[in-house]
């Protein structure tokens, strides 16, 4: 794997990982405002929820080897 694949990989990681936190952590405050009187448990879990579905789709991509990716496939 070249390093400008795994480059471009890492940048897909990190910015599904920014975007899946930031919607779990807005998800949690509207739930714990909403429905729970301002509790930290909705905000924790949803939270965690995101981080851990950023996880795994980062594992995912970086442990594929033979999935091309519409914008990294050269066409032949």
């Amino acid at each position: 794997m070249s390093e400008k694949v795994l480059g471009q990989k890492w940048d897909r990681c990190l910015a599904d990982c920014a975007v899946k936190f930031g919607t779990g952590l807005g998800v949690g405050i509207v739930l714990s405002v909403v429905f729970f009187k301002r509790r930290t448990l909705p905000i924790t879990f949803c939270t965690g929820l995101g981080l851990g579905m950023a996880y795994s789709n980062c594992q995912n991509d970086l442990r594929s080897h033979y999935v091309l990716h519409s914008n990294i496939a050269k066409e032949q």
